[in-house]
């Protein structure tokens, strides 16, 4: 008997381990469900409403603002790469980014949109409608940025800010929405995907299956030692 209760530890202590760590991941995908659905009713919240004038304050992520000020002259780069269809066939591009300087608050990074190459700033005041996007970090694997040509791959405003010579930035980057232009603006607030609870039903599934395969190895231990008298 004490042999036979040898050969169930290992597995009993392995399926306890295993259980837990499957149950925490598809809790924590439940807990990350519950986040994202509020994150989406939010934007789907933003999206609803009227723009309304940026302060001197950090505005709520996605909120839809309005900005007037003077962009610098000359001074911009580009966000990402991404290829998209043209009258000339695909090109590859960015998004351009550009300094604000308003009247009150700090410098203001916007996206204007889409471009092949860094194009021309309006002159004098103008007025840029869009959404308050939050900055990122740069990631384990993300791609460097070319400071010498102002390409960027992290829209991370205090580095951008900084490679620009702008100095201290707004901790956030005014996407502008629109109409079809060059550059080519966003069209309607970001919805980022929302998979979490087939994940967790992925975890509580794993933790259901690892659960009935120790069971049969219970039952066929079992049955064997009945079968050998031990």
């Amino acid at each position: 008997m004490t042999v036979g209760m040898n050969r169930l530890l290992v597995p009993a202590i392995s399926t306890v381990v295993m259980l837990l760590v499957l149950v925490g991941l598809g809790i924590w995908q439940m807990e990350r469900l519950a986040w994202k659905t509020g994150l989406l009713a939010a934007i789907d919240h933003a999206e609803r409403a009227p723009a309304v004038p940026l302060g001197e304050g950090d505005p709520p992520a996605f909120a839809k603002l309005v900005a007037t000020g003077v962009f610098r002259p000359g001074l911009t780069g580009l966000y990402g790469a991404e290829v998209r269809d043209t009258p000339t066939g695909p090109a590859l591009g960015g998004q351009l980014l550009a300094v604000l300087d308003r009247a009150a608050g700090l410098p203001l990074l916007v996206d204007l949109g889409w471009v092949q190459t860094p194009a021309p700033l309006p002159a004098g005041t103008v007025r840029v409608e869009g959404y308050a996007r939050p900055g990122d970090r740069p990631g384990l694997f993300a791609a460097r940025d070319d400071l010498a040509k102002r390409q960027f791959y992290t829209l991370d405003p205090a580095a951008i800010g900084a490679a620009l010579g702008v100095g201290q930035v707004a901790p956030f980057v005014l996407v502008a929405m629109g109409p079809p232009a060059v550059p080519d603006p966003a069209r309607a607030l970001p919805r980022p995907p929302n998979n979490h609870l087939s994940y967790a039903i992925t975890w509580f599934g794993l933790a259901a299956a690892l659960v009935v395969i120790f069971a049969l190895y219970l039952r066929r231990e079992w049955a064997r030692q009945a079968g050998s008298g031990a």
